[in-house]
């Protein structure tokens, strides 16, 4: 934000937060009166960054020095909930179970010694009728009498040499199919890669060759026949065509095993070329697409525009978050076409810093994830390679984006988890990324030293209290109804008391609001609301003068109703009293202020400007006060959130702990947020740190849950429950004895007992289809490593990914 817009201000309110950064803004932000004096000293503003493209960031963001195009160009393919889509691959088929290696390599022996018995049979005479079907296709005259009749003339002899090479390549093949030889090939030779696969190709070549030209494999000789039969034998004549014959003959035995050792890519690997891929897809994932044209501002005919921005992706003077931004003020300037000329004119004169965001910021400082801004993911860990996910998830990126947070996300594992490095924070700099982009306005809350982000990477940074704090919290949350005030902070003062009627609070709170507003024209300050419901005569009694004097006689009402009320049984105004004492202390002196010169910082602002906001609140002194304004912050966004009549903005409020901040009424705005463009991050260390009552609508109001490593299994069984069940298939073996009847059997089976040990015993399968939990409460107790979340995530939309085992990397 400028200097002039909310820096150098103890806070700002709606009214005083600059608009979106769209050309030409239609008014020029007003400017925020400095802070006024008080007791502790004004905060020194942090210095602006220079207005210049953001490094880049790791892996997935375009390296330093390399061209923002073919970021751009990247293939982001529509996938599943939750798949990182940037270059996104699809794994390759799911292969069936395989047997083992021992099983292989036994088997492969087998048939191997079985086709070696059976030819040496075949050429030694032992297989009767062995040349009948030969006999059958020839001439009787070839053949001396009988059925295992030799041959007679030089015909027959002829016949029989191709008959045995015939038998002998069906003997072959036979032998490589029941033996498995492809698969042994694969597994023990082409997986190890080159060069050894070459290496034992030729090997392999090598072997063949020697065998063949000793012609202890029947090649060479039935070759020489099959030429003579159709070519005559006159053409063993010529010495050069008997050489031919031989050379075909080697590279025909040659071929195969060049194929096989990939040979061929292997030379031109070695040569530096490179070979093309077998399927004729590319070998780099960006895909040629002309998304660096800016084909849509060429289709609207701002073709000038398109080349400037063209070339200033091709040069590096862009950075992703300028595309992304860009994009997207084009997406907003179409819907008011009176505004496209002065877009295209602001690229034409400052090219990718054209429609900056209102502080000047083209990037973060620095990035701790690794995000793709074009579609808003912010990948926090891969799949892990476990039978509980599915095939096709397993080693695949696991990302999160406004359409997941939308339904808002529910974190729960003990300290030291990983929440807040491995979750939270990917998730707070991928929203100011948005923000930043003017898509995103993000609200985040935590204790003080959390590592939520840098002060420079956020709008507002409000430090509760803390003395250096420039900017404030607005108690009401920014409304001038009495009612809607009442109502917001008397969930966040006592909605966790479960004996109190938060209604009840609320029309007490009401009875005081409306007077006092209505006399000073602002609502009470923290000192002055704890003495109204403390029922001080003074305060009272000044009130009632007040609205005597001004004829406010529907307020004197309200006030005498509250004076009736007070002291009964059941009145909520001493509990309300008890929890604005928490914040009637000496270290919050200056803070919620009300008064005319007071500009506290309103959360109605994050519903109309894409504004970065973090919130410290003092856990360590304070930890009861910091309950109760996590609890008003929540309750405050969802009551603010729902009721903003311009929903293109996507809100997100990220809550580091949410300790005893969740109530009954907060659980419904929870749910109605994913109908207004909002979503919510609640982080717990447990699940009982929400009232029990609200264990099940909690989880059924948030779409993305995440449990951590180490959670107990009462809160494992509660996710167990809300993720359902799922069918699968089970095999029960079950072993019965075999009772033999006959002697020699008996005795067969007495001699296998003495060897092995064992009875003989027969299997009997079962299998079933059973329904059984997708991840039982033990499992998510005992069974998810370190570093692991089990994660569920569903889309605005009502698409679901089902929970999914996540090596968190964020």
């Amino acid at each position: 934000m400028d200097d002039d817009g909310t820096r150098g201000a103890r806070g700002s309110s709606a009214d005083w937060v600059p608009g979106p950064a769209l050309p030409p803004p239609p008014t020029t932000p007003p400017r925020v009166p400095a802070p006024a004096t008080g007791p502790r000293p004004a905060a020194t503003p942090v210095e602006q960054r220079p207005t210049r493209p953001g490094p880049a960031s790791p892996a997935e963001q375009p390296a330093p020095g390399a061209p923002v195009d073919a970021w751009l160009r990247t293939p982001r393919p529509p996938q599943e909930p939750g798949v990182w889509r940037y270059g996104y691959t699809p794994p390759p088929p799911e292969e069936p179970e395989g047997v083992s290696n021992r099983s292989l390599l036994v088997g492969a022996l087998i048939s191997l010694l079985s086709a070696l018995l059976l030819w040496s049979l075949w050429r030694n005479g032992y297989l009767p009728y062995r040349l009948v079907p030969l006999k059958l296709f020839t001439p009787g005259e070839w053949w001396n009498p009988g059925t295992s009749g030799g041959p007679r003339t030089i015909e027959g002899s002829d016949a029989l040499t191709v008959y045995e090479a015939i038998l002998f390549g069906l003997l072959a093949y036979g032998c490589g199919r029941i033996g498995n030889f492809s698969e042994l090939f694969r597994r023990h030779v082409a997986d190890r890669g080159q060069p050894f696969l070459a290496l034992a190709a030729a090997a392999a070549a090598g072997l063949t060759q020697l065998l063949v030209w000793k012609e202890a494999l029947p090649v060479v000789r039935p070759v020489l026949v099959l030429v003579a039969s159709v070519a005559g034998g006159e053409i063993y004549q010529s010495q050069t065509v008997v050489n031919v014959i031989y050379a075909v003959i080697a590279a025909a035995v040659l071929y195969p095993f060049a194929r096989l050792g990939c040979w061929r890519d292997l030379i031109a690997a070695r040569r530096g070329t490179a070979a093309p891929a077998p399927d004729g897809t590319a070998a780099a994932p960006a895909a040629a697409t002309s998304a660096d044209q800016w084909p849509e501002l060429r289709t609207a005919g701002w073709t000038d525009a398109a080349d400037t921005l063209t070339a200033e992706v091709r040069t590096g003077r862009m950075n992703d978050v300028d595309v992304a931004r860009l994009r997207h003020a084009w997406a907003l300037a179409t819907r008011r076409p009176d505004r496209l000329a002065s877009l295209a004119e602001a690229v034409l004169r400052t090219g990718g810093a054209a429609a900056l965001h209102p502080s000047g910021h083209r990037d973060l400082p620095r990035r701790g994830a690794r995000h793709d801004v074009l579609t808003g993911q912010v990948r926090i860990g891969r799949c892990a390679d476990d039978p509980h996910n599915p095939y096709v998830r397993r080693g695949t990126g696991l990302a999160l984006e406004p359409a997941l947070l939308g339904t808002s996300l529910l974190a729960v594992g003990p300290p030291g988890a990983g929440k807040t490095a491995r979750l939270i924070r990917p998730v707070v700099e991928a929203l100011a990324l948005r923000a930043l982009a003017g898509q995103a306005a993000v609200l985040a809350v935590g204790g003080a030293g959390a590592p939520l982000g840098p002060d420079d990477a956020f709008d507002v940074v409000v430090r509760l209290g803390h003395p250096g704090s420039a900017h404030d919290i607005d108690l009401y949350g920014g409304t001038t109804d009495p009612d809607e005030a009442a109502a917001v902070l008397a969930e966040g003062l006592v909605g966790d008391v479960g004996s109190l009627d938060s209604r009840r609070a609320a029309t007490v709170l009401a009875q005081l609001l409306g007077p006092y507003r209505a006399a000073h024209g602002h609502f009470p300050s923290v000192p002055e609301l704890r003495e109204l419901l403390d029922g001080t005569p003074a305060a009272l009694a000044g009130l009632r003068a007040s609205l005597e004097a001004a004829g406010h006689h529907a307020m004197l009402r309200e006030l005498d109703a509250r004076s009736r009320q007070a002291g009964g049984p059941g009145d909520p105004a001493p509990a309300l009293a008890d929890r604005v004492a928490l914040l009637d202390r000496p270290a919050f002196t200056g803070f919620f202020a009300t008064g005319p010169d007071a500009r506290p910082f309103s959360l109605r602002a994050l519903g109309q400007h894409p504004l970065r906001v973090r919130v410290d609140l003092p856990e360590r002194g304070h930890a009861e006060a910091s309950r109760l304004l996590t609890r008003l912050l929540l309750a405050q966004f969802t009551a603010i959130t729902a009721a903003r009549a311009d929903t293109t903005l996507f809100a997100c409020l990220v809550l580091d702990d949410a300790t005893h901040a969740v109530t009954a009424e907060t659980v419904r705005g929870i749910r109605r947020l994913r109908s207004v463009n909002a979503g919510a991050v609640l982080a717990l260390r447990t699940v009982d740190d929400v009232p029990e009552t609200l264990h099940t609508p909690l989880l059924g109001a948030v779409g993305c849950t995440a449990a951590f490593s180490g959670i107990t299994t009462w809160d494992g069984k509660r996710f167990a429950e809300a993720w359902g069940k799922e069918w699968v298939e089970t095999r029960e073996v079950a072993q019965h004895t075999v009772f033999a009847d006959q002697p020699f059997t008996r005795a067969l089976h007495a001699l296998r007992k003495l060897v092995t040990g064992k009875a003989v015993t027969t299997d009997a399968v079962t299998v079933r289809q059973v329904e059984r939990e997708r991840w039982s409460a033990s499992e998510l107790a005992y069974a998810v490593p370190a570093g692991h979340a089990v994660i569920r995530l569903a889309t605005v939309e009502g698409e679901h990914a089902p929970p999914l085992l996540v090596h968190l990397d964020g």
